[in-house]
């Protein structure tokens, strides 16, 4: 697919998509290092959670430079733009929009001012009160339009919502509204935001996304991954605890508890979202998906010749799934490693083949064999529906599906972004007549039990929302909800405003094609946020 400036998507099959990850955040303070560097490979190390865009944010001390854009870190990012992002202190993050279109607008870090400067700020996770923080800053403001930062310019996120309120108290520091405002917020949130001189981070009183603090030799990094911090050389030093804001500067680290922590993290981290060489909580995400593979084999044993996964998902699990029944694992199916980030979208004849695109099978290993095929969830089922049928034809005798996780009944409003309810196989379906849609020989989801002992984590802490419908954090009415929410809300006037209509926090848009300013990336200029 075209993005509307005419470059491609990391879409492959339009209309096909599975589950799409949360974003990442990074952050760093650590004087005489090069902190954009720090935070351009923390972003590479999290890529996985979001290749919508990109950004990074700096601090010098006297001025505050954002530089971002849409695509990949490694396509937002070179030496020359990031040799120009100079400081001591910096914020990054990469984004799969959970709310707000994809659009260079939307793009993270969100840049606001406060009474006394400037202030940058990367959210992972989704507010599901977006609708009550927007009639929070109309009744301070009058009108959307009354504000400055980047809701003037038609930035649609609940990450700019947060930004303009942190600079909606003059009398109040950056902290003490940050203190202010943070209780107010509901839904998941894992932040990483700066002003001039001080690093902060803060995560949502239910822990729902992942959030780590990190020791280098002369600083600190935030991270929504431990694997981040063994990218850049930092030493783990603890999660930042659910309810928790934390601020780094020259003084140290301090910390403040806004919220009483009721802890339930996603239990979809373990499954799929994290990085299989990350830890939440102390425990191995690999050894998890590994141990959740185990368990299926005891669940749902089935006679069978070799195990397989669907690459690089259902791999932990198929090698667990392997160690437990005594079944050979093998790879069964190549995965194109260049495909489902940057591609043409498809002709109709090539659309035919769907998921070849993506995987081949190795017909010598799979012919004659009966499979066993483990993969991490089915969302819609048009994927393993493809995916059976071309094992079949390469050769396999029987193919046997087994599924990492429970069956997804539920959207996710923290996050995630699944289909919707009604396009959630599932939802519509039993295990029997998902089987027989599928075309498999069997079908086997863990149990919840199961899934949840993998994690060694109490249930009582873990939210399971997308498999049982319990809801860590009341949602608001279904009117009140949405990826498009505040798009939908949005004034007329806003709609294609220009994008350096900002305030003192000015987007200057860098154009070195002469191309449209909303095709290039995109810097703040530093000397229009001196202060």
């Amino acid at each position: 697919m075209t993005r509307g400036d005419g470059k491609l998507t990391h879409d492959l099959l339009p209309g096909e998509k599975g589950l799409q990850d949360a974003c990442g955040v990074f952050g760093v303070w650590a004087p005489g290092e090069d902190v954009a560097k720090l935070t351009y490979y923390g972003l590479y190390a999290l890529q996985h959670r979001g290749q919508e865009s990109a950004g990074i944010a700096t601090s010098d001390g006297r001025s505050i430079l954002v530089y971002k854009d849409m695509g990949l870190v490694s396509q937002v990012f070179d030496e020359t733009n990031l040799a120009s992002l100079k400081g001591h202190l910096a914020i990054g993050h990469c984004r799969y929009s959970t709310t707000g279109g994809s659009t260079w607008e939307n793009a993270q870090p969100t840049l606001g001012d406060t009474a006394k400067g400037t202030v940058a700020l990367a959210h992972n996770g989704n507010l599901i009160n977006s609708a009550e923080l927007r009639e929070t800053l109309e009744d301070i403001h009058g009108e959307l339009g009354n504000t400055q930062g980047e809701l003037r310019r038609g930035n649609t996120t609940d990450t700019a919502l947060v930004t303009t309120l942190l600079g909606s108290h003059p009398e109040l520091s950056l902290e003490e509204t940050a203190l202010k405002v943070l209780p107010q917020l509901r839904g998941a949130f894992c932040f990483t935001f700066i002003d001039e001189n001080t690093l902060y981070a803060a995560r949502d009183p239910q822990g729902i996304r992942p959030l780590v603090i990190g020791r280098l030799d002369r600083g600190w990094v935030v991270a929504s991954e431990t694997a981040a911090l063994d990218i850049v050389g930092a030493s783990f030093v603890r999660e930042v605890n659910p309810g928790e804001m934390i601020a780094i500067d020259s003084d140290g680290l301090r910390s403040t508890m806004f919220a009483k922590p009721e802890p339930k993290g996603c239990v979809f981290e373990y499954v799929y979202l994290a990085r299989p060489d990350t830890t939440i909580s102390g425990r191995e995400v690999y050894e998890s998906r590994v141990e959740m593979g185990r368990q299926l084999a005891r669940e749902f044993p089935v006679d069978a010749d070799m195990v397989m996964p669907t690459p690089e998902s259902g791999t932990p699990a198929a090698i667990g799934y392997a160690e437990e029944s005594g079944i050979p694992y093998g790879m069964g199916l190549v995965k194109n490693a260049y495909v489902g980030r940057t591609f043409i979208a498809p002709s109709q004849t090539i659309r035919q083949l769907g998921i070849r695109l993506k995987l081949n099978p190795l017909k010598p290993i799979i012919k004659g064999k009966r499979l066993v095929v483990v993969d991490d969830s089915i969302v819609r089922g048009n994927t393993q529906r493809a995916l059976v049928r071309m094992l079949r034809e390469a050769g396999a005798l029987e193919v046997h599906v087994r599924i990492s996780s429970p069956p997804v009944r539920w959207p996710c409003f923290y996050g995630i972004d699944f289909a919707t309810r009604a396009e959630l196989i599932a939802n519509g379906a039993n295990v029997e007549e998902i089987c027989t849609s599928i075309g498999a020989d069997s079908l086997g989801y863990i149990s919840p039990e199961g899934m949840m002992a993998a994690t060694q984590q109490e249930p009582e802490n873990l939210c399971s929302a997308c498999f049982t419908g319990e809801y860590p954090v009341e949602l608001p009415s279904s009117d009140r909800l949405g990826k498009n929410l505040l798009e939908l809300q949005l004034p007329v006037e806003f709609a294609g405003a220009d994008p350096t209509d900002v305030g003192t926090a000015d987007l200057a848009r860098t154009n070195p094609d002469g191309v449209s300013p909303l095709a290039g990336g995109g810097a703040v200029d530093p000397s229009r946020i001196s202060h």
